[in-house]
This record gives C-alpha cells, structure tokens and sequence, in this order.
C-alpha cells in the first residue's frame, strides 16, 4: 500500500519531527538519505520507521514490516532536503545519564547554530572525542540540520544535554581547556592526558560560568586582518591539534 496523503496520522506526526517540540514530545528525530539511512542502522540507535518514496530504486536494507511507502508528493512533504533522495527514517533519541567523561571530550557552550553543531559533532567523531556535553542554550543536535551536518556523526558519540551548572559538575577536577582569543598559543601548548575542551557561542564567546572554571585557555593564532574563525572550523583545529599524539604513526 502507498500512502498519498499529508493528513494521514503518520504522515503528519512524521512531518512535525522537522520542528524541535515534537522531537522533545515524541522522544525521535529525522534521518534522511540512503548512506545516512545505512549507518543508522549499522550503530546503537533505534530505528522507529523508514520511509520510501514511490520512485526510490536505491538500496532500501531495511525490513518490509519498517518500511512505509509513500507518493513523491508526500515524501516532499516528509523531507527537510532541497532535492530529496526517497528515503528517510524516524529514530529513538537516545537517553544517557550525565555522568563524568572515560576520556577526551567536549563542552559546547552555548553554541547556537545548528549546521555548527553538527559539524562539530562530526569531526569530534573523527577526532577521537567520544562524549560531547551541550548546554541547555545550545541548538539541537538532533534537528534535520545537525544531523545531516553531523555525517554519521551523531550515531557514534554520546550526546548530554543539561544545564551548565549540571555539566560543570560532572567535569570537576578533570582539566578544562577553553578556547578563547586571550589565551596561549594552541601549537605551542601541551594538553594533559586527559582533559574537556570548551567552545563557547558563535557571537558572544565563551560564559563567565566556564571561564572561571578553566584550567587553561588556548587560541587559534591567526593575521591581524581576520579576527575570529567560524565555531566549527575553530573546534577541529583544536581538537586535532590537542589530540595528535594520538595519530603519530
């Protein structure tokens, strides 16, 4: 059976997954295109539904008790892409509790696009840093635009999302290494062993609440005639230039 249309229960519940109340009411966000579909489904996550449109012909592993069909119109309707690929699915946002990090990771402070969310995300992904800490004013890690900015990212770290007086918490007594333009030369600095590294907001920067509670502050050297970096780029340059004794071959 293929479903045709938009006022269809499923269909508009699935639709409303695109905006963040419904993500937080109904505990599942968006994934879409083939190779996003397929790594989902390689790691933890919990797939609720696929759905595919009429004139997909891609690769659909998915079982036919998962799969809805659905017109191209509808599809449209489903998508958050410009030029949808016809093949989505709705997945369980994983719960963790806030606990202490077992190794490298990351404080997002604040950080409020949602493209540089998710880039972030991919890269620490890359990087190594497999616990990610968001402050409540962060965007949505798990909005369309962070996931599809994430690249699979999303489905192999572990996202806590509290307060920033609840994360400050759990990462006492552990080095706090922020980023931040009034601090030391990041190619020069030698980063202990074990240690959270703190990106702030794209406009106002790191908060007073973290900045006090810094061990360390480091920053991107750069000309006179450019003042800041994007948050995301500025994140993967410290985050490898941090973590490179770990990719010494």
């Amino acid at each position: 059976m293929i479903l045709t249309s938009k006022n269809n229960p499923l269909i508009k519940e699935t639709a409303a997954l695109k905006d963040k109340k419904a993500r937080k009411e109904m505990g599942l966000f968006l994934v879409e295109g083939r190779k996003m579909a397929v790594e989902c489904q390689k790691s933890d996550f919990e797939i609720d539904r696929v759905f595919v449109a009429e004139s997909y012909t891609g690769e659909n592993p998915f079982s036919a008790e998962q799969t809805v069909c659905v017109s191209d119109d509808v599809f449209r309707f489903l998508s958050d892409e410009k030029t949808p690929q016809g093949i989505l699915c709705r997945v369980k946002i994983p719960t963790h509790s806030l606990r202490a990090p077992k190794g490298k990771c990351l404080l997002l402070d604040g950080v409020a696009d949602p493209g540089n969310i998710g880039t972030i995300i991919r890269t620490a992904n890359a990087a190594g840093y497999e616990e990610i800490y968001l402050t409540e004013e962060c965007a949505d890690p798990y909005s369309p635009k962070g996931v599809r900015a994430s690249m699979s990212g999303v489905f192999f770290t572990k996202l806590y999302r509290s307060s920033r007086v609840e994360i400050l918490s759990v990462l006492s007594g552990i080095p706090l290494v922020v980023a931040d333009m009034g601090g030391a030369n990041v190619f020069s600095f030698r980063a202990p062993e074990r240690f959270a590294l703190a990106i702030g907001n794209e406009a106002n920067g790191i908060s007073e609440a973290v900045r006090l509670a810094a061990t360390h502050t480091v920053r991107i050297p750069m000309q006179a005639t450019q003042e800041s970096l994007n948050a995301a780029i500025s994140a993967g340059i410290i985050m490898y230039v941090l973590n490179k004794d770990d990719f010494k071959e």
